[in-house]
């Protein structure tokens, strides 16, 4: 109805138009009627003519200008509502007049400024949680109801592509609706979207384990998708095995050695040894379990204390000469008992390290021999060598212990620096020479400690060769930070 009035309201120019077209023939038409005396019908006719084109023309501007006055606002508009459509919401209307047609150009304009602001916001939460989606370091990942990834963060689509390449899942007839979905997922999708609750999972996929959130996302009477927060667990897996098979493994290596110290300690409570000889035979028993045992808990405190970083290290400048020609004097003599032939390298004025705790690397090269004299067979060689290298950041000194004895396993070679990890799971040890089971453990520490490295390479049956590599220029800053503590 307001455009209506609007229309009508401007009618008024057509209608003056006209009556004044109107008053002007009729008074021509009076004037030449009186004048003419009805004498002259020609020129009456022409009259009529001249007034009626007069006329015409006069109506046809008003209707022009009425139709422009009228509709050119509303084609604004209309251009303007296409230009919005096509995500243009910086678009204004003119506004050319303050009758209904401006306050509707008004309201466009007002409509347009407040949509611009509403999309400019739900760009800007879009943007941010984009950046949210993207800096977390957990995997997210959306599914729809048929199981097919529709929105995920970096993190989740680099953890589809590894396990679409990486594993291969076979298809029972109940899951091939949720194909899509990766097969570690599988199941706990299914459930999600069959119950509508959340469920937490750990899968195992290869040699990592990964924790599971999964989140249905449901409409009013219905599930249509889930989203799944995927988060590495593989260390805090390791740690916690690790952890249980400490307190096993501490438990066993005491319990045996406890059993010992009782049972023959009961023995000679009971007088059990009738000679002299016996109760001495038991007494020496006992007290090789108790070294064990003391051993045992010594290691550990070390183990303890360098993993902590509170073991106290005395770093000074150190000619390895002089503690090679030690360790091996040492060792020679036992080497010599057990036939093994034991050789080492000639002195090098050049093997000197700059900072370097000569107590702590002749405990690492102690226990690296021990372990290889107690697994080289009569008859069989060990060496041990030493040599200044040039190494891509700066000169290292490499210090190798080869020895010809069973070797290791090729499976077994990653996990040999584990606590109480035995590549022989079936050797026995004897109670006056028998390791704890750390050794090793200890021995990389210790090399660590002094920014160095060690790995061992071992062919079974052949033997094996541990290579620690150590810098001459050691970190100052590290070894000052060791000793304060």
């Amino acid at each position: 109805m307001a455009i209506w009035r609007t229309v009508v309201g401007k009618l008024w120019l057509t209608i003056i138009g006209l009556v004044a077209v109107i008053i002007l023939t009729l008074g021509l038409f009076l004037l030449e009627y009186i004048d003419l005396t009805f004498t002259d019908p020609g020129k009456i006719k022409r009259l009529f003519t001249y007034a009626g084109l007069m006329g015409f023309l006069l109506t046809t501007f008003f209707a022009f200008f009425l139709l422009t006055k009228i509709t050119q606002p509303l084609r604004e508009m209309k251009d303007a509502s296409n230009k919005v459509t096509q995500g243009d919401y910086t678009t204004r209307v003119a506004i050319r007049s303050s009758d209904e047609i401006g306050e509707l150009a008004n309201s466009f304009n007002l409509m347009a400024s407040e949509l611009q602001t509403l999309i400019r916001d739900i760009q800007h939460e879009r943007d941010h949680l984009s950046s949210v989606l993207k800096s977390m370091t957990d995997a997210v990942i959306t599914f729809d109801a048929g199981g097919c990834a529709i929105l995920t963060n970096p993190q989740g689509r680099h953890l589809l592509d590894d396990w679409s390449s990486a594993e291969e899942w076979t298809d029972d007839g109940e899951s091939d609706a949720f194909a899509c979905v990766p097969g570690p997922l599988r199941d706990t999708f299914r459930q999600v979207i069959s119950g509508g609750k959340e469920l937490t999972v750990k899968v195992h996929v290869n040699d990592d384990v990964w924790s599971v959130v999964m989140t249905p996302l449901a409409s009013e009477d219905e599930v249509r998708g889930a989203v799944a927060v995927l988060r590495s667990v593989t260390e805090e897996f390791r740690v916690d095995k690790m952890r249980k098979d400490f307190v096993a493994n501490v438990s066993h290596e005491i319990r045996t050695p406890l059993s010992m110290v009782q049972g023959y300690s009961e023995a000679l409570l009971d007088d059990i040894a009738a000679s002299p000889e016996e109760r001495r035979e038991l007494v020496q028993v006992i007290h090789d379990e108790s070294l064990r045992m003391g051993r045992l808990v010594k290691d550990l405190l070390d183990l303890a204390r360098m993993e902590a970083g509170h073991l106290e290290m005395n770093f000074q400048q150190l000619d390895l000469n002089g503690l090679i020609a030690r360790v091996y004097r040492k060792f020679s003599a036992l080497a010599k008992e057990r036939h093994i032939a034991f050789s080492r390298s000639g002195e090098d004025p050049s093997l000197t390290l700059e900072s370097a705790d000569g107590d702590r690397l002749e405990q690492v090269l102690t226990n690296l021999l021990d372990n290889a004299l107690r697994h080289t067979p009569a008859e069989k060689g060990i060496t041990l060598t030493a040599a200044r290298i040039a190494g891509s950041k700066g000169d290292v000194i490499e210090i190798k212990i080869a020895d010809e004895g069973q070797g290791i396993p090729r499976k077994d070679l990653p996990y040999i620096f584990d606590r109480f990890y035995k590549a022989d799971k079936a050797r026995k040890r004897e109670s006056a020479v028998g390791g704890t089971g750390l050794g090793l453990a200890i021995v990389k520490n210790l090399v660590e400690a002094h920014n160095g490295k060690i790995r061992a390479d071992s062919i079974e049956g052949e033997g094996t060769t541990f290579t620690i590599t150590l810098p001459v220029v050691a970190s100052r800053k590290r070894a000052t930070k060791q000793t304060r503590r």
